[in-house]
């Protein structure tokens, strides 16, 4: 027919390619090629990372605490060999904490004793760093170590010794049905005998803290000129407030660490020796950073007066005359300077304290603090 157009046999081939018409033409077969996890989640493989370092690290953790214990032999409850790890696990979870926490403590001192002195923490840390540099910022953190080690066996030590000698004189019935009276007392007696090693050295780093610059140039330093201006006592002038602050900041720590745990372990659907390592630890961990909320809060005014008689105690004033001066100069809003700043030192600082504790009660073959034995649980 005169001017009709017919398509090509190329063209019937690309457009109906699957024609009888059309050539069938092998194809290359392509593999996709899927992106590694790592690759679409950089975090997946940090992830995974860090629990094989975990596992490598528990690994490490097990061997090193088994060739301890056969070496030192297996260690009894409520024995001497038994109190004196507990004393042992209470000079590290409390020196080294305290120490690495001396930043906090510096700034919240100086903030105590004048609430005008810095706007912020972070004016107040850029400012010593101006001035001092790391040095500056560490201030007082001798005094703190060597006292809060003395402190912390004689607490943790103590509060086992206590805690078991009040269980004994109360009978198992009475012992486990005002268990919560236990751990106050226990934990109340401990704290009396351990702030008497802590006060002079509380206060010498509460001088060195609060005065610009440092009173003193270290511990040593520290002590020989306090005793040689105002004597023995002038080392223990602040030990009334010491123990105002410190019996109940103490009470309120084991004996809401020992019930919140207990707590924890009740909702969780197996029993405590159930759980590995890690579970244990991070249990006691979280049970310390509730318990040093609560500790904070309880002890603030005693602590804020602690640093005041400290720093401001004329020499000669009776402790209730200096206590209504200063009551009088910084009023009842006084006695809560500082107090955001603590208690994130301080929740910090008594959930990583439960936690050195207990991993060295772990790693020594002792069972971690608190928590129903099995037996009891299943007596509920």
């Amino acid at each position: 027919m005169p001017g009709l157009v017919t398509p090509t046999y190329n063209t019937l081939s690309a457009v109906f390619p699957s024609t009888p018409f059309s050539v069938a033409v092998p194809r290359k077969k392509t593999t996709r090629v899927q992106p590694s996890v790592a690759l679409l989640y950089p975090y997946a493989s940090i992830s995974e990372e860090a629990k094989k370092l975990g596992k490598e690290a528990e690994a490490e953790f097990r061997h090193a605490s088994e060739v301890t214990q056969q070496k030192a032999g297996k260690i009894e409850m409520y024995t001497p060999k038994f109190y004196t790890a507990c004393t042992i696990g209470g000079v590290l979870a409390c020196g080294l904490t305290h120490t690495a926490v001396t930043p906090l403590d510096l700034v919240k001192c100086r903030r105590q004793v004048d609430s005008k002195l810095y706007r912020s923490n972070i004016q107040a840390w850029r400012t010593i760093w101006r001035a001092e540099g790391i040095r500056g910022i560490f201030t007082g953190w001798s005094p703190t170590f060597f006292g809060y080690c003395a402190q912390g066996g004689l607490k943790y030590g103590g509060y086992e010794f206590f805690k078991k000698f009040y269980a004994d004189l109360a009978g198992p019935e009475n012992a486990a049905k005002y268990k919560t009276v236990i751990y106050l007392a226990g934990s109340a007696s401990a704290e009396f005998i351990a702030d008497v090693a802590l006060c002079p050295l509380e206060s010498v780093k509460v001088r060195m803290q609060t005065s610009i610059p440092p009173e003193f140039n270290g511990t040593a330093d520290g002590l020989r000129s306090v005793v040689a201006k105002e004597g023995l006592g002038g080392l223990y002038k602040g030990l009334y407030p010491l123990w105002g602050r410190q019996i109940p900041y103490t009470m309120m720590k084991f004996a809401s660490f020992e019930t919140v745990v207990e707590m924890i372990y009740d909702y969780l659907p197996k029993s405590k020796d159930q759980y590995g390592t890690g579970a244990q630890t991070t249990v006691s961990f979280a049970g310390g950073y509730i318990a040093g909320i609560l500790c904070a809060i309880v002890s603030h005014p005693a602590d804020v007066m602690v640093s005041k008689l400290n720093a401001n105690r004329k020499p000669g004033e009776a402790f209730g005359g200096a206590m209504k001066r200063i009551y009088g100069e910084i009023g009842f809003g006084g006695l809560w300077n500082g107090l955001p700043v603590r208690i994130v030192m301080i929740g910090t600082l008594t959930g990583l304290q439960w936690l050195l504790y207990d991993s060295f009660k772990l790693f020594v073959g002792l069972p971690t603090t608190g928590g129903l034995a099995p037996e009891e649980k299943a007596k509920q």
